[in-house]
Protein backbone atom coordinates (compact mmCIF):
# COMPACT_ATOMS: atom_id res chain seq x y z
CA UNK A 1 0.00 0.00 0.00
CA UNK A 2 2.83 2.43 0.80
CA UNK A 3 4.12 2.01 -2.76
CA UNK A 4 0.68 2.96 -4.12
CA UNK A 5 0.56 6.06 -1.93
CA UNK A 6 4.01 7.08 -3.16
CA UNK A 7 3.16 6.42 -6.81
CA UNK A 8 -0.45 7.57 -7.00
CA UNK A 9 -1.16 9.53 -3.83
CA UNK A 10 -4.01 7.12 -3.05
CA UNK A 11 -5.16 3.51 -3.16
CA UNK A 12 -5.35 3.07 -6.94
CA UNK A 13 -8.11 0.45 -6.74
CA UNK A 14 -10.32 2.84 -4.78
CA UNK A 15 -9.46 5.59 -7.26
CA UNK A 16 -10.48 3.42 -10.24
CA UNK A 17 -13.73 2.51 -8.47
CA UNK A 18 -14.48 6.21 -7.98
CA UNK A 19 -13.71 6.87 -11.66
CA UNK A 20 -16.15 4.13 -12.71
CA UNK A 21 -18.84 5.67 -10.49
CA UNK A 22 -18.17 9.19 -11.77
CA UNK A 23 -20.36 11.14 -14.16
CA UNK A 24 -17.47 11.89 -16.55
CA UNK A 25 -16.77 8.19 -17.11
CA UNK A 26 -20.44 7.32 -17.43
CA UNK A 27 -21.21 10.08 -19.95
CA UNK A 28 -17.94 10.46 -21.87
CA UNK A 29 -15.66 7.52 -21.09
CA UNK A 30 -12.22 7.12 -19.62
CA UNK A 31 -10.45 9.15 -22.31
CA UNK A 32 -12.06 12.28 -20.90
CA UNK A 33 -11.09 11.22 -17.38
CA UNK A 34 -7.46 10.97 -18.53
CA UNK A 35 -7.68 14.40 -20.19
CA UNK A 36 -9.09 15.88 -16.99
CA UNK A 37 -6.32 14.36 -14.88
CA UNK A 38 -3.71 15.75 -17.25
CA UNK A 39 -5.28 19.21 -16.98
CA UNK A 40 -5.24 18.90 -13.19
CA UNK A 41 -1.54 18.00 -13.33
CA UNK A 42 -0.80 21.05 -15.49
CA UNK A 43 -2.51 23.28 -12.96
CA UNK A 44 -0.54 21.69 -10.12
CA UNK A 45 2.73 22.26 -11.99
CA UNK A 46 1.78 25.88 -12.66
CA UNK A 47 1.48 26.32 -8.90
CA UNK A 48 4.78 24.54 -8.17
CA UNK A 49 3.26 21.32 -6.79
CA UNK A 50 5.32 18.91 -8.87
CA UNK A 51 4.90 15.93 -6.51
CA UNK A 52 1.10 16.01 -6.73
CA UNK A 53 1.37 16.56 -10.48
CA UNK A 54 3.59 13.48 -10.79
CA UNK A 55 1.10 11.38 -8.82
CA UNK A 56 -1.81 12.68 -10.89
CA UNK A 57 0.01 11.82 -14.11
CA UNK A 58 0.59 8.31 -12.73
CA UNK A 59 -3.16 8.05 -12.10
CA UNK A 60 -3.82 9.14 -15.69
CA UNK A 61 -1.36 6.56 -17.02
CA UNK A 62 -2.98 3.82 -14.95
CA UNK A 63 -6.40 4.68 -16.39
CA UNK A 64 -4.92 4.83 -19.89
CA UNK A 65 -3.36 1.37 -19.49
CA UNK A 66 -6.74 0.04 -18.31
CA UNK A 67 -8.33 1.44 -21.49
CA UNK A 68 -5.61 -0.19 -23.59
CA UNK A 69 -6.20 -3.53 -21.81
CA UNK A 70 -9.96 -3.28 -22.45
CA UNK A 71 -10.77 -2.95 -18.74
CA UNK A 72 -12.32 0.51 -19.13
CA UNK A 73 -14.30 2.06 -21.97
CA UNK A 74 -12.34 4.84 -23.65
CA UNK A 75 -15.22 6.57 -25.40
CA UNK A 76 -18.95 6.18 -24.78
CA UNK A 77 -20.88 5.65 -28.03
CA UNK A 78 -24.06 7.63 -28.39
Amino acid sequence: MDKQITMYGCDINEFVASVKDGITYKLSGANMVVAGLMSDAQEMMAHGDTESARQTLNQAKHILFMIMDGELVGTVQR
